[in-house]
């Protein structure tokens, strides 16, 4: 098939994906064999151009939204998308903003040399992060964050050092940043005292950023040349 082939799919990928919607129903000949023209073959240059810019499940529904004629739908997904890299990228402008306010008078082991008023229990601090008392529990079991005990009440207590590794593991997991790919960035930055290990890490973040951002253009003018088809 030369749908398939141009793009490096297999005819199999290319019924799947209008079975999913994301290309318009083809035609029949009287043996049953599809017959897919110069629009099929737009959609489905449209979709793969979308898919790296929003994702497979979004560029899916985009493209299934605009073969039902809900076009306004798919602008609504795509207007998400961009909302949605926009924030990513506030996000990496408060983990460069966070590290360049790290504390220097940390420790390099990462800790205090006493509690100060920056100290918080568990819940309170997940509050202000926005997350589950027992996401910051998990984060603990993986080493991220290190608090320790009151001796009194048992309650975890979070140091200012502690702080500053839980905002940095929730920014960076909203980065995409899995735990074992964050657990050793905190380690260094306990360590070294400073943002400098991180800065790598920082620099993939907004080269991926920026590839979304171009990705978008292209779908973009792909989903356009296809609605003027």
């Amino acid at each position: 098939m030369d749908l398939a082939r141009e793009h490096g799919l297999s005819t199999q990928a290319v019924r799947n994906y209008e079975e999913a919607g994301i290309l318009p129903a083809a035609a029949r000949t009287p043996h049953g064999y599809r017959t897919y023209t110069p629009l099929h073959a737009a959609a489905l240059r449209a979709f793969l151009a979308l898919a790296p810019a929003h994702g497979h499940r979004t560029a899916t529904a985009i493209m299934c939204a605009v073969n039902r004629d809900a076009v306004d739908e798919a602008f609504r997904l795509i207007d998400e998308s961009h909302a949605q890299l926009l924030d990513d990228r506030r996000t990496l402008q408060a983990v460069e903003r966070a590290l360049r306010d790290l504390d220097p008078h940390v420790t390099a082991s990462g800790r205090t040399a006493a509690d100060g008023p920056g100290s918080a229990f568990i819940g309170p601090l997940a509050q202000t992060l926005g997350i589950k008392p027992a996401t910051l529990r998990k984060w603990e079991r993986a080493g991220l964050v290190q608090p320790r005990r009151d001796p009194l009440t048992g309650y975890r207590v979070y140091d200012e050092a502690d702080v500053r590794d839980a905002r940095l593991t929730h920014q960076l997991r909203r980065g995409g940043y899995l735990l074992e790919q964050i657990a050793p960035l905190i380690a260094q930055v306990r360590e070294a005292g400073g943002p400098e290990p991180l800065e790598a890490a920082l620099g993939d973040w907004r080269a991926r950023l920026s590839a979304r951002g171009r990705a978008m253009l292209s779908g973009a003018a792909e989903l356009e040349a296809y609605l003027g088809d």
